[in-house]
């Protein structure tokens, strides 16, 4: 199932410049993978003296992730918890920016381990085939019960 950026927004808490993504091409149970062509925008906001530097690729990694996590919680009634970005390890940038990259962005995300409090996911960004970024990414689950 695909689903543009409309929908994307609909399941994730980002929306306007920074809901980053434009695209899911394809998920299952665990994995997903996104397009995005934001990283050319002059009025992303997570530019820096016009530079978007790689690192930023983590967030769009972290949406896509926020989005599988979404789309796979299994009961469509239930709403989905909130997960925050605890971690990241094995972060390998292997380009200074992104934002003079000018074909669009692959994001590719796959669930290694899900727990009650923490999902486990391997991620790499990619365009044309050519490996941007990569790492691994712990997501911390917080339950919506108020004591």
């Amino acid at each position: 199932m695909q689903l543009n950026k409309k929908e994307i927004e609909a399941l994730i808490p980002h929306n306007g410049a920074m809901s980053l993504l434009n695209e899911v091409l394809k998920w299952d149970e665990d994995h997903i993978v996104c397009l995005a062509n934001s990283h050319r925008s002059k009025h992303n906001p997570l530019r820096n003296e016009n530079v978007l530097s790689s690192v930023c690729g983590v967030e769009y990694a972290a949406q896509a992730m926020a989005v599988h996590g979404a789309l796979s919680t299994g009961d469509p009634d239930e709403e989905p918890r909130p997960g925050y970005l605890a971690s990241i390890k094995n972060l390998d940038l292997l380009v200074s920016s992104l934002d003079d990259i000018e074909s669009d962005l692959v994001i590719e995300a796959e669930l290694l381990m899900r727990d009650k409090e923490f999902l486990v996911y391997q991620f790499r960004v990619l365009s044309e085939d050519l490996n941007l970024l990569s790492g691994r990414a712990i997501i911390s689950i917080k339950g919506n019960s108020i004591n």
